[in-house]
């Protein structure tokens, strides 16, 4: 082996030390901070007509701030609603009132989904395994388009009454 040739495989291994540890990295970023699997949280249960493209891991904010994520997305088997289960700081969630609203927002125009919460004035905790009562459903770009185009008709009425329980 020349010495030019040990330089190269030096090199080229240094190169790939240095990207692995850049992607884990971005790995340990992406989580933001977090390691396994996110428990200890406060559960909340959200029920929602239409969650749109709303994912698991999806921030939850109060006021723009995350204080939690969406832990789970199912269908509710007798309601055929959406069940979305939140894991919220329980610095935060253990002091949301119970009257607390929860709506499906959007990032800028095309952006990711996310909860927005507005917090209540009931003097009552939301308690740990609750549910939020009162929800928004997701907007949906394609659905607005073709109520506009095709004419709105009384499903237009209903769907911009706000904060609707959605039982």
């Amino acid at each position: 082996m020349t010495p030019s040739n040990s330089r190269l495989e030096l090199a080229v291994g240094a190169f790939l030390l240095l990207a692995l540890a850049t992607l884990l990295v971005l790995a340990f970023a992406s989580t933001n901070g977090r390691v396994g699997g996110g428990g200890g949280g406060y559960e909340v249960v959200a029920r929602f007509a239409n969650v749109g493209e709303l994912r698991v891991r999806a921030p939850v904010k109060i006021g723009g701030v995350a204080i939690g994520q969406v832990k789970s997305i199912e269908l509710d088997p007798e309601r055929f609603d959406a069940l979305v289960t939140l894991s919220l700081d329980p610095a935060y969630g253990a002091e949301l009132p119970a009257d607390t609203d929860a709506r499906i927002l959007t990032a800028g125009l095309l952006g990711e989904r996310y909860i927005g919460l507005g917090p209540g004035g009931d003097p009552e905790p939301l308690g740990e395994g609750g549910e939020i009562i009162y929800t928004q459903s997701a907007v949906v770009l394609e659905e607005l388009i073709g109520k506009y185009i095709f004419g709105g008709g009384d499903d237009a009425e209903s769907a911009s009454a706000p904060f609707a329980p959605e039982n």
